[in-house]
């Protein structure tokens, strides 16, 4: 697909961020491209018009996202229903989402306004939460659900169902249900696999179990999986991709299943996956030489 109107979302408490819009428009008309900005970062750059993001998407051919990882989340969710694909373009070091450093930026532009580039479809997830046979929240999430007790010192009870099979009570800190792109995140953290983001798979994975024999599922992608919370004295917290949340009731269910949209994720012309764990995680050293391909 030929690009030429590009959108542009930026996390306007980033420094930096209004200007390197501002030369990446300059940078754009120059070229002849139409650009569109998003409602916040417009009013930071000085201009009188911008776009609320629903607004936005169905002007453009992609959107260019200045931030982190989380500004990208927020970016994914709000334009779920339009099939337009996102440039993360990182104003630190570059993320798991966000690969293209700033000065990698126009090469990677230069590149894709000639069509070499590549598209990934990244997996989304949809979350219902029912209280009392009535839903009361749906949300759909790049990363991941997660189910804890907050800030208070106490498990949660977590009754588990995978396709309306039963299949164990979670006693733990809480639970963790993630997409492929959300393995690198919190799941990361409480000790779960990395999955390749191109695996249709679902992650569940408890944080700090009471029974030390819990441990992290894969799952596929075809599941429905529904959630139960028992726990006692409070309920527990709901938080979505890390940005979302609510304190759920005893009772309440959390229905977790494969959406049917996706994120289209420009990916890197620089680096592939592996170059990104490796440089994430901080995985030493290089190949040996030994093998030659």
């Amino acid at each position: 697909m030929k690009i030429i109107k590009i959108g542009i979302i930026a996390n306007v408490e980033k420094e930096g961020a209004a200007e390197h819009t501002a030369r990446l428009r300059d940078w754009a008309v120059k070229r002849g491209l139409e650009v569109y900005l998003e409602k916040g970062i417009a009013a930071k750059v000085g201009e009188h018009w911008g776009f609320e993001r629903h607004e936005l998407a169905p002007r453009v051919d992609m959107v260019v996202v200045f931030g982190g990882d989380g500004t990208l989340l927020m970016a994914a969710r709000s334009l779920r229903e339009y099939d337009v694909p996102i440039l993360g373009v990182n104003l630190g070091s570059f993320g798991y989402l966000t690969v293209v450093n700033l000065n990698e930026m126009y090469g990677a532009l230069e590149m894709i306004m000639k069509g070499e580039y590549r598209i990934e479809n990244r997996m989304m997830l949809d979350a219902v939460v029912t209280r009392d046979k009535e839903q009361i929240s749906e949300h759909t999430i790049l990363n991941d659900v997660v189910i804890n007790q907050g800030n208070l010192c106490r498990l949660v009870e977590l009754e588990t169902f995978v396709d309306d099979r039963y299949l164990t009570t979670f006693k733990a800190d809480g639970l963790i249900i993630s997409t492929p792109t959300g393995s690198t995140a919190y799941s990361l953290s409480a000790g779960g696999p990395i999955v390749f983001p191109q695996l249709g798979s679902i992650i569940i994975n408890p944080i700090c179990p009471h029974t030390l024999t819990n441990r992290p599922v894969i799952l596929p992608g075809t599941v429905t999986i529904k959630v139960a919370s028992w726990t006692e004295k409070g309920g527990a917290t709901l938080t979505l991709d890390g940005q979302i949340s609510f304190v759920m009731n005893r009772g309440d269910i959390v229905t977790v299943k494969k959406s049917k949209y996706c994120t289209k994720l420009i990916v890197s012309t620089h680096r592939d996956y592996l170059e990104i764990l490796r440089s994430k995680l901080g995985w030493g050293g290089g190949p040996s030489g030994v093998y030659s391909g």
